[in-house]
């Protein structure tokens, strides 16, 4: 948002300058950005003198002159104008100027071959008056002495570019920054006296709102001004929109400028003649088309806001109007339209036609619902004093009826979210300068939040207001404690961390990607979850947020076997999401190993990654976490996205309270379907916030190796069990026959087939055995090995190998 000091004193009296404005506007979170002197047009145009002319060797009309600007040396310049001559003193534009009147910026040219340096100007083109037939003629005893200075002495205001976040729409128009300022004590908001319309004509032209689903106007308002003389703006208002960078094009189209800058309110001029009976605002059909004011043809979806008429469309609402009704120099009569559009389908709208206008902008952000009178009654005055006519009166259609949200606020919510305290009455000062209707019941204000302001919906809302208008400085500073004995860090931020650190040091590279994904990719990796779409999506491959962490990990591994990377090793950890609602979401950690091990090893033959890689980073990256391997509970049973027999979930312990991973080969038809040129894909999922870690922090859950001095044995096992007999539930069970010396239980062999009875499997297990205090004797041995034998048959109905 552009302004000038100057403008914003139509709104605001104030005796500060414009340095403790720049200050001012940014303490209260309107952001500065720049403020630079503005290059003016009329900064180049300097007072010369003709000192010689001569006739143009190759043209009857035209004199080579020889002009005096105040160097030793004239400039030759080529001119048309008959009281061109010897001794004239005038206003000469050099090379690089800007002609206000048309806006053509000079350079040096050829004119019939004769080399011209700038040129001499008229009152016309300088926008003095309208006088065209010669240059400007200055008074010989006046100017005499100043040939070489500036004609135009005035100084041009600066230029204060705002940053001005989505949130806060009604600063778009110069009155609202004004608003903002007085309420801050900067200076008083000027009241302006509404002239409203008073007409005894009936607006003629039929204006009908089509009640469809997703509609994108809900209010229509119009008047009709005939018998209008459009023409050039008048110089004040001229001033007004090239000091911010806008360029004069008519009257009328000036005035609905004006009018949007200086109030935020956009209208849109028709030229009433081109109307085929009547305006009908309806939502748009596919495959229409309509030339807009850009000179672009632009096809239409289905469901976008169009204002038409009998012939077609009129233009986009709230967008940008048609070639078709536009205005001209020639226009009689005008249809002044004022209307309300939703912004979520200007925004839809304007982001698939690839289209951003001054009223898109302002529209998509919430207009005040409640200024569509205020901003004809505006137009059509400025209308009628530049261009005069007959004013109608105002037609609105309404379709939806406004209402202003209502607030109850504590004011004790205030101290407890700020840590300082203000009264109740400089409370109720703020909030009335800033337009808020209010009535105080003890501690409670009853508030009617203004229209203007769609941002504001719930208590703290309020709290954010009343701190940045008496000053975030008043935040008082707390520095940090020394000798801090508290962790600055939550258990579970720690957590999340510490598992950053704990993939990357097991080779895994951190990706960061967004939260949304591509629903087709997401689909592969979503089970019974429902896909959450994005209403107005960035991008149509990032349509829905994601389900998994695969869905985004997998797009960039394949990215980067594509791009000849071959055995690669990617992790993320964020949100995945269930649900639109908030908290309908889960922070996950998920990695994906792609490639071979020992690709380039001498010492090891090369192999695919496999389960067990993913398992033991898995598994791993618990222990390191605090969490005891020999706790975990394994089983096979994992979404359909992992290979059905190469895959495993872990639980924290056999009770299966928590849920902690999903490891395992991604499933063939996955790999296949996404095209991925690698000999095998693996990967997990830790559900973080699964992983409960009240008991101690991570600090105190440190792993400790403690390494025997004493001679380890190692004793194998071969028992039969039940077909469906779990493997991790026999290793349970020799783990807690003696805990001190069973250091290791390892599965080697799993085994079904001849010798084996029917609906039986054979277990091969490894025990490892060691003493942290003694060698073991033979006897030692002996009686764990019977132990391990009875407490298996006993628990489970196994039998001993032989």
């Amino acid at each position: 948002m552009k302004i000038t000091y100057d403008w914003l004193k139509d709104h605001l009296k104030t005796k500060f300058n414009e340095t403790q404005l720049i200050q001012k506007l940014t303490n209260i979170g309107l952001e500065v950005e720049s403020s630079e002197a503005l290059t003016s047009d009329y900064d180049f145009f300097k007072i010369a003198k003709i000192i010689k002319t001569e006739k143009h060797p190759d043209a009857d009309r035209l004199k080579v002159c020889d002009v005096d600007i105040g160097d030793k040396i004239p400039l030759k310049v080529v001119c048309g104008a008959p009281n061109a001559r010897e001794g004239l003193i005038t206003i000469y534009a050099p090379p690089g100027a800007m002609i206000p009147k048309n806006k053509m910026k000079l350079s040096i040219s050829k004119i019939r071959g004769i080399t011209s340096y700038g040129m001499l100007c008229s009152e016309s083109e300088l926008n003095l008056s309208d006088e065209s037939d010669g240059i400007v003629e200055l008074n010989t005893t006046k100017f005499n002495k100043k040939i070489g200075n500036k004609y135009f002495s005035k100084k041009q205001p600066n230029l204060i570019d705002l940053s001005i976040t989505p949130n806060r729409p009604d600063c778009l128009g110069v009155r609202g920054i004004a608003r903002d300022l007085a309420s801050t004590g900067f200076g008083k908001l000027i009241d302006i006296k509404e002239k409203k319309i008073k007409s005894k004509l009936n607006q003629k032209i039929k204006v009908k709102i089509n009640k469809e689903k997703n509609s994108g106007c809900t209010s229509f308002g119009s008047c009709l001004i005939t018998n209008i003389k459009n023409c050039e703006s008048p110089q004040w208002l001229k001033n007004k929109l090239v000091s911010i960078g806008q360029k004069p094009i008519s009257a009328v189209v000036d005035i609905t400028n004006y009018v949007m800058l200086d109030l935020n309110r956009p209208l849109h001029a028709y030229d009433a003649d081109k109307i085929n009976k009547g305006i009908v605002v309806r939502n748009s059909k596919k495959g229409e088309k309509f030339t807009a004011l850009d000179n672009k043809e632009y096809m239409l979806h289905e469901n976008m806001c169009v204002i038409s008429d009998n012939l077609g469309v009129l233009g986009l609402g709230g967008i940008i109007g048609g070639t078709r009704s536009s205005t001209n120099l020639e226009t009689k009569n005008v249809l002044i339209e004022s209307a309300y559009f939703n912004p979520r389908s200007i925004r839809k709208t304007s982001k698939i036609l690839n289209i951003d206008t001054d009223a898109k902008f302002r529209f998509e952000r919430g207009i005040d619902p409640l200024s569509i009178e205020q901003g004809i009654n505006r137009t059509a005055e400025l209308i009628k004093e530049i261009c005069g006519g007959e004013v109608s009166k105002i037609d609105i259609q309404k379709i939806d009826k406004f209402e202003k949200t209502k607030i109850k606020f504590n004011t004790n919510l205030f101290e407890k979210i700020s840590g300082f305290k203000i009264s109740i009455k400089q409370m109720i000062v703020i909030l009335k300068n800033l337009g808020f209707e209010i009535k105080s019941i003890k501690n409670n204000l009853n508030l009617i939040v203004p229209s203007w302001r769609p941002d504001i919906t719930q208590p703290i809302d309020i709290v954010e207001e009343l701190v940045r208008i008496y000053g975030y400085d008043k935040i008082k500073i707390i520095n940090p404690e020394k000798n801090r004995i508290k962790p600055t860090l939550t258990k579970s931020q720690r957590l999340f961390h510490f598992l950053q650190r704990s993939l990357a040091s097991k080779g895994y590279f951190e990706t960061i990607t967004w939260s949304f994904t591509d629903s087709k990719i997401n689909n592969l990796f979503k089970e019974q979850k429902k896909s959450v779409e994005i209403v107005n999506p960035i991008s149509s491959d990032l349509n829905v947020l994601r389900n998994s962490i695969f869905s985004n990990l997998i797009i960039y591994l394949s990215k980067n076997l594509d791009r000849g990377f071959k055995d690669i090793c990617l992790f993320e950890i964020g949100p995945i999401f269930y649900g639109s609602k908030s908290g309908q979401q889960e922070t996950v950690i998920g990695g994906l190993n792609a490639g071979k091990k020992s690709r380039l090893s001498w010492l090891e033959k090369p192999r695919n990654v496999d389960i067990y890689d993913v398992k033991q980073v898995v598994v791993k990256s618990l222990e390191e976490a605090g969490f005891n391997p020999k706790s975990l509970f394994i089983d096979d049973k994992t979404p359909n996205y992992y290979h059905p027999g190469k895959s495993g979930r872990v639980f924290l312990n056999k009770g299966k309270e928590n849920l902690a991973a999903y490891f395992g080969e991604i499933h063939p038809n996955v790999i296949k379907k996404l095209d991925l040129k690698t000999e095998a894909v693996v990967g997990f999922e830790i559900f973080i916030d699964n992983l409960n870690i009240t008991r101690k922090s991570l600090k105190d859950q440190k792993s400790k190796f403690e390494a025997s001095d004493y001679q380890k044995s190692e004793r194998d096992f071969a028992f039969i069990v039940d077909k469906n007999f779990s493997s991790q539930d026999l290793v349970d069970i020799i783990y807690k026959v003696d805990k001190n010396l069973i250091k290791e239980v390892k599965i080697f062999d799993v085994y079904q087939g001849e010798n084996i009875p029917e609906n039986k499997k054979s277990i091969a297990i490894n025990v490892t055995i060691q003493s942290m205090e003694k060698t073991l004797q033979e006897k030692d041995l002996d009686f764990l090995n019977k132990s391990i034998i009875v407490s298996v048959e006993n628990k489970t109905g196994a039998k001993i190998r032989s």
